[in-house]
């Protein structure tokens, strides 16, 4: 019933996956895993060929540094799209409002734009912290429609892959994909979180300079869908929010060490959205030289 496909980078892992999986799934599956242990794929690549080759309807992408708590979690899945004929991609983590402002599936501005919907236990190989068991959920639902969702865990269909692929030509390494295949689904179908599967995910994400520049690209890409408003926000009010949001990104990129000019294009690559017309672009780019002459 379910195909998994796994871009797999540690054969350690992958054989503890492969163990939790047929202890939990409780359905008929099979595991497509591809090596990757070298890097030398992106993950889109490999999510595509996997989808190609799965021989079950539905697919779930994953890492493999998860380990599914949910006993017969296979069987409610196909239960989930069976009850939701227009759902297209389901996960464990995800944001009701997807920003103009580079980011994430998490929002922008953390205090303002829209709510998180999240049931996963996050685990932090990397830095030792305990674990934390995150539970948002702000609608008391079983299954919340968001803008976006985490890659650590993706399902949809066969047919929805093959018809809005992984941008194999645009991403080139493992950062953006779920964002991107999240923005793609959702001009037809809907993107939701479900808090009937839960796992956990051993390793926080890796927020460096390559994440941040394929999240440019997507959002250059996706620049006439923003933002996307699940959560209904009222829309008069976006400009004000997403200028506030901007302002902040503007510090961070230049504590990163962006340029001037480069964040002069990221405004310019926004034009497209419906809230972003002449006017509000022509105060962002005043917002922008404020922040520079503050700083320097």
């Amino acid at each position: 019933m379910i195909s998994i496909i796994i871009c797999s980078a540690d054969p350690n892992d992958l054989l503890l996956v492969k163990g939790n999986i047929r202890e939990t799934v409780g359905v008929p599956y099979e595991i497509i895993s591809v090596d990757n242990s070298h890097g030398k794929r992106g993950i889109c690549e490999i999510y595509n060929e996997g989808a190609r080759k799965a021989k079950y309807e539905i697919l779930c992408f994953m890492h493999e540094d998860i380990e599914l708590r949910t006993s017969g979690w296979g069987m409610r899945l196909v239960e989930i799209f069976a009850e939701n004929p227009k759902l297209g991609l389901v996960g464990v983590a995800g944001g009701g409002y997807k920003s103009v402002v580079p980011s994430s599936w998490y929002n922008a501005d953390l205090e303002i734009n829209g709510e998180f919907y999240c049931f996963l236990i996050q685990g932090f190989k990397y830095t030792g912290k305990p674990d934390l068991y995150d539970y948002r959920n702000p609608k008391n639902e079983k299954l919340s429609r968001v803008a976006c969702i985490d890659g650590c865990w993706m399902c949809t269909t066969k047919s929805i892959a093959l018809k809005f692929p992984f941008d194999e030509n645009l991403l080139k390494d493992f950062h953006g994909y779920d964002l991107d295949f999240s923005l793609s689904v959702n001009q037809e179908y809907e993107v939701a979180v479900t808090y009937e599967i839960l796992l956990k995910h051993f390793s926080d994400g890796n927020f460096g300079k390559n994440w941040m520049d394929d999240t440019l690209k997507v959002h250059k890409k996706w620049s006439w869908m923003l933002p996307v408003n699940t959560d209904g926000l009222e829309e008069r009010a976006l400009k004000r929010y997403e200028r506030r949001a901007f302002r902040k990104f503007f510090n961070r990129m230049l504590d990163d060490g962006y340029g001037y000019s480069k964040l002069m294009e990221i405004i310019w690559n926004s034009r497209h959205s419906r809230i972003f017309q002449s006017k509000i672009l022509l105060k962002v780019y005043v917002d922008l030289w404020r922040v520079w002459k503050q700083r320097k």
